[in-house]
């Protein structure tokens, strides 16, 4: 069974630049979210292309099954798919943990996102200083939900809780 363990975080400095082992350039399209739950998504990452479906189990659990598909399909797929978000993902290695920022584009920037995958939900989390607020189950901060609602049309009561960041 594919579980994904995972919190998220608003930043709220640079300092994480220090940290940074990798980057690579990610396009996703969502295909659809099913009414029990289930999202669809396609992603792009450099040559590789997949297909993933999700769903919210409880807290900050996932179910996630990512297979690869041909490219040429992957493209005629995402090319007729309005639901689409762009990022550059850097990929840390802080205090022996991994841990991913991803840096939104086009309609979603300035957005920037630190995520952590754990091994449990009660594993002991140390946060670096450039963490800010968690956002962990705020399904508007959401790679689905940006990509249908992107972070440069939100309203006035989202933009507050970013800004107190």
């Amino acid at each position: 069974m594919a579980l994904e363990i995972e919190r998220r975080f608003l930043i709220k400095n640079d300092n994480w630049k220090e940290f940074i082992t990798k980057k690579i350039y990610i396009e996703q399209g969502y295909l659809s979210k099913s009414l029990d739950g289930w999202i669809i998504r396609l992603r792009f990452t450099g040559k590789d292309s997949k297909i993933a479906l999700k769903k919210h189990i409880k807290g900050f659990t996932n179910f996630e099954f990512e297979y690869s598909i041909p490219r040429n399909d992957a493209e005629t797929i995402m090319s007729n798919l309005s639901s689409t978000i762009k990022k550059e993902r850097f990929f840390l290695e802080v205090e022996k943990k991994s841990w991913i920022i991803d840096c939104f584009k086009e309609n979603n920037y300035p957005l920037v996102i630190a995520e952590i995958e754990l091994s449990n939900e009660e594993e002991d989390l140390f946060l670096p200083s450039f963490i800010s607020k968690e956002i962990t189950g705020l399904t508007h901060y959401s790679n689905f939900s940006l990509a249908k609602n992107p972070f440069s049309e939100w309203k006035e009561d989202y933009l507050t809780t970013f800004k107190s960041n």
